[in-house]
């Protein structure tokens, strides 16, 4: 049996990260919206209910179809979660005179609770919500406070139900809560009685053995673009199918310097069956002079599915298109907001299968990015495709911003290489998320020797994170960056000026197109 608990979105900036923390203690966990969980397998451990921005007390209020559930497995209700199980089982719950937001500190009410073992009397938590329990339902205790709220948690009474109920009005997921992951681990471990064996082999045995059960003697397409998802999920697929797997790897003229060879040959004893495809000129041809970025998304899009379309005709007996989607554009498609308002051009190639009459298979569907390196490392895949930096959908031609040409995507990548190699000569590359250069549509006066010049600037930007989902700039050595500067413009003949990018996203974004 897999084990796994079930997390129900309300819409909280923070339900990505109550899974990215399950997953960290070793159990298996889906984020489902709250209104599409009706009913649980016997597979699901537990239920955790999520905060949410809305309040339970406004008149359309976020109503989960649970409550024949209650008490029937472990539950545990964070923020909005906790003022619904109040609301609905007759406590009361109350707007706040002020948001309470930020750090508080626990007090225990009961000090014995398995939930709180391990917990300090005393623990900072983080408080973000605006309505507030008043008074608990009958049937239930309160088990800590804070300064400022007497019910920060509380739980089903002894032999209310025969599972527990735990409620808490501060996010135990969120760093700020200090011991925050020690108190998820106890309700995982301690009341919802999982194993937590859910390891990267695991998921790998698992895994291959439902690949081959779903596509049979069958044979899948898969498009390779060099980074990690496509890799790891060829190297699955490969694992389960063999020489059914057949990758096709297109230059479209917008990838890093000598990309495409250096990814091809890495590749090579992989048996991944690869077909290389040079589509420079169709690519770069239909996108010059285009500066609009969302026109050079969906032109990159058009002539991607047009190239793929034609190579992927050359394979007999292709009945599937594998993809590298990995979980947070799952959860995005499928969120108590709906998808997106605004996707991405580059990422919306889903007419592909239709056109190719191709069923679609995911292997990476449920991890995220990190998960997916950790996967590939148990793979044996090679440090230098695992450890990959990011790299955008549509290529450098989102970083040479204005018009395009193949002079500015020629200055990009050479501006590119010096400062991704200086990262690795300088140990720095593996120490952060992403790093790229951006040519700016600004020329400005330089002097170079006796001579006046008016070129091109480039940006660099570089950025830490966990998932991409939010992103802090890399404080990079003041010398160090010195030397990148030095370096592209004494070597690129075209930029004499470079930047370095210090904005966060949000507000920011990683990338500028």
């Amino acid at each position: 049996m897999n084990e796994k608990i079930i997390i129900l979105d309300f819409g909280s900036q923070f339900t990505q990260l109550i899974a990215r923390r399950l997953r960290e203690i070793g159990i298996y966990c889906e984020i489902k919206p709250y209104n599409k969980v009706k009913s649980v397998d016997a597979d699901t451990k537990a239920i955790i209910l999520s905060g949410s921005p809305f309040s339970v007390l406004d008149e359309n209020a976020l109503m989960p179809d649970i409550q024949h559930l209650i008490g029937t497995i472990p539950i545990m209700a964070v923020c909005y979660g906790a003022q619904w199980i109040a609301k609905t089982q007759g406590g009361i719950v109350h707007k706040s005179n002020k948001r309470e937001y930020g750090k508080a500190n626990l007090n225990f009410e009961i000090k014995d609770d398995p939930l709180f073992e391990g917990v300090e009397d005393g623990a900072q938590v983080w408080m973000s919500h605006s309505d507030s329990v008043l008074s608990v339902p009958e049937g239930y205790e309160v088990i800590a406070s804070t300064a400022d709220i007497p019910v920060a948690a509380y739980r089903s009474a002894a032999g209310k139900y025969s599972n527990a109920v735990y409620c808490v009005q501060f996010h135990p997921e969120v760093t700020h809560s200090l011991q925050g992951k020690e108190l998820l681990e106890n309700f995982v471990k301690k009341i919802a009685g999982c194993r937590c064996d859910w390891t990267p082999a695991s998921f790998i045995d698992m895994t291959v053995e439902e690949l081959k059960a779903k596509i049979g003697d069958e044979h899948v397409i898969l498009g390779l673009s060099g980074g990690v998802d496509s890799t790891v999920a060829a190297s699955l697929l490969h694992k389960a199918i063999g020489d059914q797997l057949h990758c096709i790897f297109l230059d479209n003229g917008l990838l890093r310097k000598d990309e495409f060879t250096e990814v091809m040959k890495s590749y090579e004893g992989m048996g991944f069956n690869i077909t290389g495809v040079d589509a420079t000129n169709e690519f770069l041809d239909e996108l010059e002079g285009i500066f609009d970025p969302e026109e050079k998304r969906k032109t990159i899009g058009r002539v991607f599915i047009e190239v793929f379309q034609r190579e992927a005709k050359r394979i007999n007996n292709a009945a599937w298109l594998a993809q590298g989607t990995i979980y947070p554009d799952v959860i995005e498609s499928v969120s108590v907001h709906g998808p997106s308002v605004t996707i991405k051009s580059h990422h919306n190639v889903g007419g592909l299968p239709d056109l190719l009459n191709l069923k679609i298979v995911e292997p990476l569907r449920m991890l995220f990015k990190d998960e997916v390196r950790r996967v590939g490392r148990e793979l044996g895949i090679s440090e230098h495709l695992v450890g990959r930096h990011p790299f955008p959908g549509p290529g450098l031609a989102i970083r040479v911003l204005g018009p395009l040409d193949r002079e500015k995507i020629r200055l990009c990548q050479e501006a590119d290489a010096i400062y991704i190699n200086l990262l690795r000569e300088h140990d720095l590359y593996n120490k952060v998320w992403q790093a790229g250069a951006i040519l700016l549509p600004v020329q400005s006066v330089g002097v170079m020797g006796d001579e006046r010049t008016y070129e091109f600037t480039i940006a660099l930007r570089c950025v830490n994170s966990v998932d991409g989902m939010t992103a802090e700039w890399s404080h990079l050595p003041h010398e160090f960056l010195a030397k990148v500067s030095s370096e592209i413009i004494n070597k690129i003949k075209g930029i004499n000026r470079v930047v370095y990018d210090i904005s966060t996203k949000p507000p920011a974004t990683i990338e500028w197109e």
